[in-house]
């Protein structure tokens, strides 16, 4: 850090009052101690809107009303449930934490941000959230939000690229919690990041903050907070079989790792000349369907998909894609991934 940092002592008093009177409250995993309510949409929630996320949170509670019927259920359930929220990571995680909780503690999650640590899936800020929220333990978050809040108040011009910045960042964002009302203070630098303090266009006129931050007064807010080190983008091609016979389709899973880890799919071709042969060992007849820009976070994907539909149920010799026939009405039942979905839904 190139200066002295110097904490606003009203920051806290004047978010918690901010977010008492104008902060969000109807959410549906507020006004809940329940760990697991807060935790599921916390997981959720990881780099996805909260309009997106409504919807699944319903239908997850609905579907496991609580953390020991998620940790029974199979993975292919939960990811069948999951598919469209992507970062499927989060799923598998959540299933395995689920278990933990369980097996290793009856049920009952860890009644601090220490033991929720120790959980598959569950980081330092997700961990803290819970605590806060649930138990009331004085400790800072620090999600993608709060990092640039938090940054911006305080004009932290430590690049967040480097582990050494970013705990500094957290030393920062604990010395600044306040004595008591940390719920309203942890949901309040939240909404303030959601709804205010917005990664282009903060609103810094209508900001409860803005005569404490040091970023505003710098003239340059967007300019915090700083990290260098950017992804750099690839481009991936691939080409899909899709088989249909009889109301069913031919549908393969994903290996354990990698992009959609553990989902189904159909089966996928690293060039067309490989799909061409495959196709060509069982008689098919492809129809080439519109090609699709499927956009994740380390590259932009392009999906070609050729189609046919089989008169009979082709026996698949050792070389062509082996994989499981499901019928239309049940593949809901199976985890797709969002551009298959939607194309064959």
């Amino acid at each position: 850090m190139s200066k002295e940092i110097v904490l606003p002592a009203l920051f806290a008093p004047t978010l918690v009052a901010w977010q008492r009177r104008h902060g969000r409250h109807q959410l549906p995993w507020q006004n809940t101690r329940d760990p697991y309510r807060v935790w599921l949409s916390e997981i959720m929630l990881q780099q996805t809107q909260v309009t997106t996320v409504l919807g699944y949170y319903q239908r997850f509670l609905e579907r496991f009303p609580t953390v020991l019927e998620l940790a029974a259920a199979s993975l292919d359930e939960v990811l069948a449930l999951w598919a469209g929220l992507g970062y499927y990571s989060r799923a598998r995680n959540l299933h395995a934490c689920a278990r933990a909780v369980a097996e290793q503690h009856g049920g009952v999650f860890p009644g601090d941000s220490v033991g929720l640590q120790l959980l598959p899936g569950i980081g330092r800020s997700t961990a803290a959230a819970v605590a806060a929220f649930c138990f009331g333990e004085r400790v800072a978050i620090l999600d993608g939000n709060v990092k640039r809040v938090l940054g911006r108040l305080l004009a932290f011009d430590g690049d967040l690229a480097s582990s050494a910045q970013e705990r500094l960042l957290w030393q920062q964002a604990t010395a600044l919690l306040p004595t008591e009302g940390i719920e309203s203070y942890t949901q309040g630098v939240m909404d303030l990041g959601a709804t205010i303090c917005t990664s282009r266009s903060p609103q810094c006129l209508i900001c409860p903050v803005t005569e404490l931050c040091a970023g505003r007064l710098s003239g340059e807010p967007t300019r915090f907070p700083v990290k260098t080190r950017k992804l750099k983008r690839g481009r991936r091609e691939n080409w899909w079989l899709w088989l249909e016979h009889g109301g069913s389709v031919l549908l393969q899973q994903r290996p354990a790792t990698g992009v959609w880890a553990g989902l189904w799919s159909l089966p996928l071709f690293d060039d067309e000349a490989a799909l061409q042969q495959a196709a060509s060992l069982i008689g098919a007849q492809l129809e080439v369907m519109p090609r699709i820009q499927h956009t994740l976070t380390h590259f932009d994907w392009v999906l070609h998909t050729h189609r046919a539909e089989m008169a009979a149920l082709p026996a698949l010799p050792d070389q062509a894609p082996a994989g499981q026939w499901v019928a239309r009405e049940r593949l809901a039942e199976y985890a797709l991934p969002a551009p298959l979905k939607k194309m064959i839904g």
